[in-house]
């Protein structure tokens, strides 16, 4: 009887060691994506993104040719979006609900100083809520200084967004999440 609680104890005792190893990480691990894939190892090798949903001021005025930026010192340049922040360049995704569709604004900007990067070729890969997936291409504009697309629905629900930025010979990769 003894050998018999000895055991339950010691196999207790390693089960909540085990769970507590397993559950050791960290939130900021658990969001971290890593955006190399086999084929663009050798261009995106030290891209490693990281996901954050900012909460910063949104100031914009398409309609009127206007772009103001509102930030903080020492706050990313934001434009209202989902960020991720992929070697030296800013990728954010800004999505509104719109009559004919979700418009997504796409703002891909380089170094410390956040300069629009106009000549990439952008493209996206969205899954919408029932599960089908559809491609989109966006286009530059430069009044905003962003690119733009316009997804066709109005299928409520989230989208997962896998956006793919082509600058040269570099590929970068953004995921978001999109509720409407």
């Amino acid at each position: 009887m003894k050998s018999l609680k000895f055991s339950f104890v010691v196999l207790a005792s390693t089960g909540l060691l085990f769970l507590g190893a397993c559950s050791g990480g960290t939130q900021e691990n658990a969001s971290t994506n890593k955006t190399e894939t086999p084929a663009t190892s050798a261009t995106t090798a030290e891209n490693t993104s990281k996901t954050e949903t900012t909460s910063g001021e949104k100031d914009h005025d398409h309609k009127n040719g206007k772009d103001d930026h509102k930030h903080e010192e020492g706050k990313e340049h934001n434009h209202g979006g989902q960020v991720v922040e992929s070697g030296q360049y800013h990728l954010e995704l800004a999505a509104e609900k719109e009559e004919k569709g979700l418009h997504m604004h796409f703002h891909l900007e380089k170094g410390e100083k956040h300069e629009p990067v106009p000549d990439a070729k952008v493209t996206a890969q969205v899954q919408l809520p029932d599960g089908t997936q559809k491609n989109v291409d966006f286009k530059y504009e430069a009044e905003g200084k962003e690119y733009t697309a316009l997804l066709p629905g109005n299928v409520a629900g989230q989208y997962q967004v896998k956006v793919t930025a082509e600058v040269g010979s570099e590929k970068l990769n953004g995921r978001f999440t999109v509720k409407q």
